[in-house]
């Protein structure tokens, strides 16, 4: 057998079958995801790969940089490793083993926190009392799913790769677990100074209110401050909880709150207070059952639903706006040159799809049209087609109308009604920063009319089961998805105002393809070809999405 040195500690992980970019089985990637979180370079690593490895050096490539490591066969095993299942360390006297899931992590930590006594975020993964999955799977039901259930459900479902496939049960049994109350020490004095936080905040959740009864269609400077209001609202709201969370995430201890609850608060019941919301597993703090769950669940998630965008079909075609009459450019309808511009943009990307979409004496229809900016401009451009702009607000319609005077259009008639009062015939459908639900009634107007459309959305966070309109709406997503989630989705959607930070953005990006995905898939249940893409740039606009169908009829 190999000499690996009777004064080396040695930990031994299995390798199985290759797998793209994963890492099999999960029990290994987890093991290399925590040593590669806590630095840790005081055991020697050895792979062992069973039957189904082909090519070793394909895992060599796998392994995180800060972690050397080596292939050995499982005959070259120490005889007390033999007799357990990875993975394993095995002390320098090479007689003492620790083996499983659960006891090789705990041992990790405590060797990380042994060479640097000051890595207090790493001796937090073991949770107030250091208890962390230390019961055994038997009696320990996070244990059993760490260690047991969500590994191997996982696996399972990955290697699976025939046709739909359910939720495994384990993963059902682990968002059970989420949704029970999150009791930590101390939970409530945390408790009692998050009523008092809502408290503070219950005028500006009336404000967020009132600005909501007054928004209709709007254009991106509308939602880029919705976005803000409610972004304050909820870093406030989340705050306590984040700020408890971080506090057993970082080396340096983070100050806790010292002011003192209102007497009114004080007074309050226990059973009366607010509950505390998960922010990681098992409550508030990030433990090693976060460590274990990560792997797992990224590469399930990874394998799942995910937001799908298909290149702009015209990226380089774009009007040539100096030529434009004044009045059928967006800066007569007053805005800055720095958003006429973003305009601009924004109408190249639909006008380039709506002229290749459109033959002679076709309707098209511009529906929530605000000020007109899309409908003139394709009124301007499509001479040979019939334009309809549909608004409910008359000062828009009114400003609309004025500039068409003067541009003297023949083609281009005004509407001013609800969208469920339009029940004309037309080809073309198209929105720009349709509100909320708009852009669901606009995409059904098209259905019902078999016409095409091009439909740029707006205000996700808008978006909530109506008497006409339930969510999510196309049965992949049902399938998976429940309306509260849905509505979380469409939440985080709204998280692309240019003030966020840059990963923010780009999950509030993600979800919006989630949701937009979601539309097309309901289109295409109906006949329809669909396909979402970005307009370009992506700066032209916060809500930048376009959903693009056609009835393949």
């Amino acid at each position: 057998m190999r000499n690996v040195g009777i004064d080396d500690e040695c930990l031994y992980l299995e390798i199985s079958n290759y797998m793209e970019d994963r890492i099999f089985p999960l029990h290994t990637s987890i093991v290399l995801f925590l040593m590669s979180y806590c630095d840790t370079t005081s055991l020697k690593v050895f792979l062992v790969p069973n039957k189904n490895v082909a090519d070793c050096t394909l895992w060599m490539k796998k392994v995180p940089a800060n972690i050397p490591a080596s292939i050995i066969s499982d005959q070259e095993l120490p005889h007390v490793v033999q007799s357990c299942r990875l993975p394993a360390v095995v002390e320098k006297n090479g007689n003492f083993c620790r083996a499983g899931l659960a006891v090789v992590l705990r041992y990790i930590i405590h060797k990380t926190c042994e060479a640097d006594c000051n890595r207090k975020d790493i001796s937090e993964l073991l949770g107030f009392k250091k208890t962390c999955l230390k019961a055994c799977a038997e009696v320990s039901q996070w244990t059993k799913l760490c260690e047991i259930s969500i590994p191997l459900a996982v696996e399972s479902f990955l290697g699976n790769s025939h046709g739909h496939q359910n939720i495994p049960h384990e993963i059902l049994h682990l968002e059970q677990k989420l949704r029970e109350p999150v009791h930590v020490h101390n939970d409530d004095k945390i408790r009692r100074q998050k009523l008092q936080e809502w408290t503070k905040n219950k005028n500006k959740e009336s404000f967020i209110k009132e600005f909501d009864r007054g928004a209709g269609s709007c254009d991106e400077g509308v939602d880029i401050t919705k976005d803000l209001i409610e972004e304050n609202l909820d870093t406030e709201k989340t705050n306590l909880e984040l700020r408890s969370a971080l506090s057993k995430l970082t080396v340096e201890q983070i100050p806790a709150v010292t002011s003192r609850e209102q007497s009114c608060i004080r007074k309050v019941k226990t059973t009366d207070l607010p509950p505390l919301e998960h922010v990681f597993a098992e409550g508030l703090y990030f433990t090693l059952t976060d460590i274990v769950l990560f792997p797992c669940l990224h590469y399930f998630f990874e394998n799942g639903i995910s937001a799908r965008f298909t290149s702009h079909p015209f990226p380089l075609l774009s009007q040539n706006w100096s030529s434009f009459p004044l009045s059928a450019h967006p800066i007569e309808g007053n805005l800055s040159s720095e958003r006429a511009l973003r305009k601009q943009q924004q109408l190249d990307n639909i006008i380039s799809i709506v002229t290749k979409l459109a033959k002679p004496g076709d309707t098209i229809v511009d529906f929530c049209s605000g000020g007109g900016h899309l409908g003139i401009v394709l009124a301007h451009t499509l001479s040979s087609c019939q334009v309809i702009l549909v608004e409910n607000k008359e000062e828009s319609l009114v400003r609309a109308r004025d500039r068409c005077d003067v541009l003297g259009l023949q083609n281009i008639w005004f509407l001013q009604t609800n969208l469920d009062y339009f029940t004309g015939p037309f080809q073309i459908g198209v929105a720009l920063h349709a509100c909320g639900v708009a852009t669901d009634m606009v995409i059904d107007h098209c259905i019902m009319a078999n016409a095409a459309f091009v439909i740029c959305p707006c205000c996700y966070g808008f978006i909530q089961n109506t008497v006409k309109y339930t969510f999510p709406r196309s049965q992949k997503f049902k399938s998976v998805l429940s309306y509260k989630e849905h509505m979380i989705l469409c939440r985080f959607a709204d998280q692309t105002a240019v003030q966020l930070p840059a990963e923010r953005r780009l999950i509030g990006k993600n979800c919006m393809g989630l949701v937009d995905l979601d539309r097309a898939w309901s289109a295409e249940e109906h006949g329809y070809k669909v396909y979402v893409t970005s307009m370009e740039p992506d700066s032209c606009s916060p809500k930048n999405n376009l959903i693009v169908g056609s009835c393949s009829v």
